[in-house]
């Protein structure tokens, strides 16, 4: 079948590949007429496969790939593997947004560090990234999510972030256009802002190959050997690799692949759902988020729109293995999750189980997350944002698409030293937030890699967290 999928700047580009739709990790139902939807540049990496290297990166999201370009520009061998394309799941199909505003504080730090990093990072891969420094607002009608703002401004202000409590005046004059609901309050950080998800992965990685990286797209890892006890390389379908140390920056993949070395790793995933609009005259300052639904401008002249807190939680065996680590996470966030149990669950067990037992790898079957999109909930949004916004009464949708949030019973990720196995480092379990803080995650992994100094503390995101009897709790952010 002959996908084609239109990238907003380079080309347009024939994809002679057979895509699978899953809803969740793991589905074994073919759909071969199912295209990537949302926009993406591509690089077309298919460098040689070295016999050795340094480090091996598997996962070419941004966070695999800031990695490799950090670790590139030391001079360190790097080898960056990707199972599909550059970029082509969730570090693509998310809203944009670069902000420290409401993170969790545990997070705050990383964010922080992100947004020192942001403003310069086109110059740096001289390339446009689409970043604008352009602010993100919360708005609300709601005097109890008002009152939580003060409490995490406190907080925020403690570690360098200044974020500004609106009146109900000035939250009037944030909206786009006159606004039909009576916001009581806003919350805006005018240090944060947005990048072109479509541009930030593929370009870092790019850079990271004009720097001596090896970047190799439709090059599943299928396994990590162990020479006495610690990393020695990697067995992919294109061949092996010797190398001393690997990086685990897979995303939604990561348990899958951790559970074949027997490191537990526990993970959800989160199906969401983006859309946006045809052009339109109005631009849109900041980055807007409500209650109900979140939107900011395009570099295309669009809008970007989605559900604020929506997504569809599908039950798989990894999620009944930790449900009782991950159910304060529901009882926190069950008004915007629904949970879903279809025959997807089957699918998955059927693919460890022949994973774990036969070593039939997953992972070239299965090469992009592309779910379908929940157009019911999308429409939903539009339909919220030309009310409150009646400006933006003419607005239509143009596409949309689905992604795959993978998240950790704290909704924080992990960036660590795995100890049980010398020269393995994690980096993955973002939990919706790892746009946002690739660049920061990025330049941690590069240390840890290299064992010099984190320039940020790490100890929140410790892999031992899930093995040492902590308990794994979400804070209650908004």
């Amino acid at each position: 079948m002959r996908i084609v999928a239109k990238l907003p700047e380079l080309f347009e580009l024939q994809i002679d590949w057979h895509f699978s739709e899953i809803g969740n990790l793991g589905s074994m139902t073919p759909k071969p007429s199912l295209a990537i939807r949302q926009p993406l540049e591509r690089i077309h990496a298919n460098d040689p496969l070295p016999d050795e290297a340094d480090v091996v990166i598997i996962g070419a999201g941004i966070v695999g790939a800031s990695a490799a370009w950090e670790l590139a520009s030391r001079g360190v061998r790097v080898v960056l593997l990707e199972k599909g394309i550059v970029g082509a799941e969730q570090s693509s199909r998310n809203w944009g947004w670069c902000r420290q505003q409401g993170r969790d504080p545990r997070e705050l730090e990383l964010a922080h560090f992100s947004l020192e990093i942001w403003p310069d990072l086109s110059d740096q891969l001289k390339r446009d990234i689409g970043f604008r420094q352009c602010g993100v607002t919360f708005l609300t009608d709601s005097e109890t999510e008002a009152a939580t703002w003060i409490e995490w401004t406190n907080e925020a202000r403690h570690r360098g972030i200044v974020s500004r409590i609106l009146s109900a005046e000035e939250a009037q004059r944030v909206s786009p256009g006159a606004s039909s609901v009576k916001w009581i309050a806003g919350l805006t950080t005018d240090s944060d802002g947005r990048a072109e998800p479509s541009r930030v992965a593929p370009y870092m990685a790019q850079a990271a190959r004009e720097l001596g990286a090896t970047v190799v797209e439709s090059c599943a890892v299928r396994e990590l050997e162990k020479a006495g006890g610690r990393v020695s390389g990697v067995h992919t379908e294109k061949g092996f690799v010797a190398c001393s140390s690997v990086v685990v920056a897979a995303g939604a993949w990561t348990a899958l692949f951790l559970q074949k070395l027997g490191v537990p790793f526990p993970q959800a995933y989160v199906n969401a759902s983006v859309a946006k609009t045809h052009a339109i005259d109005i631009f849109v300052d900041n980055c807007v988020s409500t209650p109900g639904v979140s939107l900011c401008s395009r570099a295309d002249s669009g809008l970007t729109v989605a559900k604020s807190g929506q997504g569809t939680v599908d039950i798989t065996p990894s999620m009944l293995r930790n449900a009782v680590r991950f159910f304060p996470m529901y009882l926190l966030r069950r008004k915007g999750v629904k949970l879903r149990l279809t025959s997807e669950f089957w699918m998955q067990w059927k693919l460890e189980r022949a994973y774990m037992s036969k070593g039939v790898s997953p992972f070239e079957s299965q090469r992009i997350l592309n779910p379908e999109p929940d157009l019911v909930l999308l429409s939903s949004a539009l339909n919220e944002v030309k009310n409150a916004f009646p400006v933006m009464a003419d607005s239509t949708l143009e596409d949309a698409w689905g992604g795959v949030i993978d998240s950790m019973p704290d909704a924080i990720p992990v960036i660590s030293n795995v100890d049980s196995v010398p020269g393995l480092v994690v980096a993955s379990g973002f939990s919706g937030h790892g746009f946002g803080v690739g660049p920061g995650a990025g330049r941690a992994v590069a240390a840890l890699v290299l064992g010099s100094a984190a320039p940020i503390d790490l100890s929140p995101f410790r892999y031992s967290r899930i093995t040492d009897g902590s308990r794994l709790k979400p804070h209650p952010i908004f």
